[in-house]
């Protein structure tokens, strides 16, 4: 694992070999205060750990969520260590690398989440560990969902084999609840909901087949293991910049956006709240299960162009959009999100 530094640059001799001589001694000095700046960094979080707040990992803190509640949990004053994907979103790779440069309370790990070792050393010494996973090469087949299955298997066996972990926010979505033959027919569609595997399959819904079988993975394996995980199923994430740093996850969660609409089961969540919600989860002890999250109902003409407005130019505007027209009953319920949020969280 790197953490990144800006190096000195070499100086110039009149030979060729020993300029290789001094660029070799360069790299070795910057390799060898890159491991001592981490190890520093690794023991003040450690000292850290005996304070209000423990250390936690972001993993993948690469991803548009990931990053939203790196920063809110940076905010509240945790020491966090920041998981990293090379292949994660590389606007916000860099403003993580700027970031580690000037704050103390950040630690950068490179991980591949089918490397298990890799996760390991991320998470050690760590007290929780809010699990973001999202396919960087957006949805497009079946092969995403395995890999993302994968992903989260591997997290939550490296939970399961570090000692200090005592708790897994596992970041999911509402299309692993809604996805069903019968959503539209459902007076209520709760926590209790799971999207139907073989439906997503037939309307070849991607995304919401990846969220279902990598949340449901991570619960058999976490209950298997006795491990203490909630999950936070979001709406459809709106926030700065949503459209250029998520757009293919974006598209991939509106794939059935008419269906899900007339439905009365689109919804979508602002990333501040969505962040708030993911650390009131892990610092709430009596969360349990799941959480359906979101502070928006899209069922009507008017939200859904408010909500193609604020993802323009991804999405344009409905070429049918009639302000004040026919509202669909809303089906989602969220009774556990406002006890959480108001502090009683079950």
């Amino acid at each position: 694992m790197k953490t990144h530094f800006a190096s000195h640059p070499p100086y110039k001799h009149s030979t060729s070999q020993s300029t290789a001589q001094t660029r070799g001694s360069t790299k070795r000095k910057e390799k060898e205060e890159s491991k001592e700046k981490k190890m520093e960094r690794e023991d003040a979080n450690a000292n850290a750990a005996d304070g209000d707040k423990p250390v936690v990992c972001v993993l993948d803190a690469s991803t548009y969520v990931g990053f939203w509640i790196l920063q809110g949990l940076l905010s509240k004053g945790y020491n966090v260590h920041a998981a990293i994907q090379k292949n994660g979103e590389r606007e916000i790779v860099e403003k993580i690398r700027d970031m580690e440069v000037i704050e103390d309370r950040l630690v950068v790990y490179s991980v591949e989440v089918l490397d298990y070792r890799s996760i390991l050393d991320a998470l050690k010494g760590c007290a929780a560990v809010f699990c973001c996973l999202d396919s960087s090469d957006g949805y497009s087949d079946e092969k995403n969902a395995d890999l993302e299955v994968r992903g989260a298997i591997n997290v939550v066996e490296a939970c399961a084999q570090t000692e200090s972990i005592d708790k897994i926010v596992f970041s999911s979505s509402l299309t692993a609840a809604i996805w069903k033959d019968n959503i539209s027919s459902q007076e209520d569609v709760d926590e209790r909901s799971w999207s139907d595997p073989e439906f997503c399959r037939k309307l070849k819904l991607w995304h919401a087949l990846s969220k279902t079988l990598s949340e449901q993975a991570a619960w058999a394996l976490a209950m298997d293991r006795m491990l203490n995980m909630v999950s936070v199923n979001s709406g459809l994430v709106l926030g700065p910049s949503v459209a250029q740093q998520n757009p293919k996850s974006t598209l991939a969660y509106l794939k059935g956006a008419a269906q899900m609409y007339e439905s009365g089961v689109l919804a979508s969540v602002d990333t501040n709240f969505l962040a708030d919600v993911h650390i009131r989860a892990l610092e709430d002890p009596s969360t349990r299960g799941r959480y359906f999250c979101f502070n928006q109902v899209v069922n009507t003409e008017e939200a859904t162009a408010k909500v193609a407005q604020r993802l323009s130019p991804l999405i344009s505007l409905p070429p049918r959009y009639e302000q004040g027209s026919e509202a669909f009953t809303e089906r989602l319920r969220t009774k556990k999100l406002d006890k959480l949020v108001e502090g009683t969280a079950y």
